[in-house]
């Protein structure tokens, strides 16, 4: 994943809204956590996300989003994360696209349901 693809675009607080882009196999309505395989480290702007399988860095631009996709594995869908983080119903569609291309480079991923 390039640093300017769907992480580093709508991850930003300030996107406007628009459509939900959803790779095939993302679904909000699922419950979700961070790869085994990935390391969060909190920065000011927000984190860094390095992956250990594909050896890719890449950013969450906002803290916001850092608290919404280390809080994923404590909720059981990502709307629930997402209300937990106090995602403005507004940037939304900006959050579901950025967790979307996480969910599509293997950041994060689905958890087995129970």
């Amino acid at each position: 994943m390039s640093t300017s693809q769907p992480v580093s675009g709508p991850a930003a607080a300030g996107t406007a809204a628009g459509p939900v882009w959803s790779p095939a196999g993302f679904d909000p309505g699922r419950g979700y956590r961070c790869s085994a395989s990935v390391a969060l480290r909190p920065e000011p702007f927000g984190a860094l996300v390095y992956h250990f399988g594909t050896r890719r860095l890449s950013f969450l631009k906002t803290p916001q989003l850092v608290t919404v996709v280390s809080g994923l594995a404590d909720h059981p869908d990502v709307h629930s994360a997402l209300d937990a983080a106090g995602v403005d119903p507004a940037q939304r569609p900006a959050y579901l696209r950025a967790l979307a291309g996480l969910a599509e480079n293997g950041t994060i991923e689905e958890r087995p349901q129970t």
